[in-house]
């Protein structure tokens, strides 16, 4: 039997002037201690999702809390048998979060959190507006009763919904949550800059939410989208059956998969009448290049990548 992997989510709105010089700091640590994942870093602060073995994730944990900015850090933990990331990564971003507006400073002002064992109260609440601040391809694969679908297919689009659908003399009590909180700090703080008055959202998101409530008190309704190769987690927070499509990345449920137009590694119903010839050979080339790797016991993609945004 494999030996289980710890993997870890957190983030942090804190401003970190050094977000660079930091970053370059956190990555030499993480490759020391084997870790693979995502740390992204701006000015507004700290977003990841890593994976290793404990005492390394421990480690890394330790290492972040030695920095007074970060004393607070809270993070979630799962574990999987299978290494959910193909390398390591560190990127610096203008927010680690993008809504598109410069002025929204969660670290100013956000909504009142809500702890997972008290969100089916606030829920049970008619007055209660929930809105799933995720995109609609996450929606689709799980969401909470009653949750409303704003139909966004990037993060950067929810300040459009919030003017064309929302009013705060109409819409008194506004709930949101997200997979990990994190757009939802973003989206309070968005909301309470434009007059909504009693803004709430769900600490920890989906997943501590999953982590917390026995599932025969949940309300969460399906699987949860995660941006790593497990594609989603069940309410136990295992693997789940969705996959992504590596060609569009949309997340594909098993009856997806038998669809005619689902090709393994190629093509989906989302996006297979669109592909070129060239398009579907390289894919055909990439997936040969994966079960070879496979075979190998090897990680199709190479080495660790310190990367760093462009800026316009």
């Amino acid at each position: 039997m494999k030996k289980k992997l710890t993997i870890a989510s957190f983030y942090k709105f804190v401003k970190i002037e050094d977000y660079k010089s930091f970053g370059e700091k956190l990555y030499l640590e993480s490759k020391k201690n084997n870790l693979s994942g995502t740390f992204i870093l701006a000015k507004e602060g700290i977003n990841g999702t890593i994976a290793g073995s404990n005492n390394s994730i421990l480690n890394i944990i330790e290492f972040l809390k030695s920095d007074e900015r970060f004393l607070d850090l809270e993070y979630k933990l799962s574990y999987d048998c299978k290494d959910p990331f193909n390398r390591l990564k560190v990127k610096f971003k203008q927010e680690i979060v993008p809504l598109g507006i410069k002025e929204v400073d969660p670290s100013n002002v956000v909504g009142k959190y809500i702890d997972p064992d008290k969100w089916n109260d606030l829920l049970s609440d008619p007055e209660v507006l929930l809105i799933d601040t995720r995109n609609d391809y996450e929606y689709e694969v799980g969401t909470f009763e009653g949750a409303i679908n704003p139909n966004t297919k990037h993060f950067r689009e929810f300040p459009e919904y919030v003017k064309e659908n929302l009013n705060p003399e109409k819409h008194k009590k506004v709930a949101m949550f997200c997979t990990g909180g994190i757009r939802c700090e973003k989206a309070t703080s968005y909301l309470l800059e434009n007059g909504f008055e009693q803004v709430y959202h769900l600490k920890g998101g989906v997943l501590k939410y999953l982590e917390e409530v026995p599932k025969e008190k949940s309300l969460w309704k399906g699987e949860c989208f995660v941006f790593d190769d497990r594609t989603s987690v069940d309410h136990s927070l295992s693997n789940g059956s969705y996959e992504l499509c590596r060609n569009c990345r949309y997340p594909l449920s098993p009856n997806d998969r038998e669809s005619d137009k689902y090709r393994e590694g190629i093509s989906c119903g989302h996006c297979c009448d669109g592909l070129t010839k060239k398009r579907i050979s390289s894919l055909e080339e990439r997936q040969k290049q994966i079960k070879l790797a496979k075979k190998r016991n090897e990680k199709h993609l190479g080495s660790v990548i310190l990367r760093q945004k462009k800026q316009k």
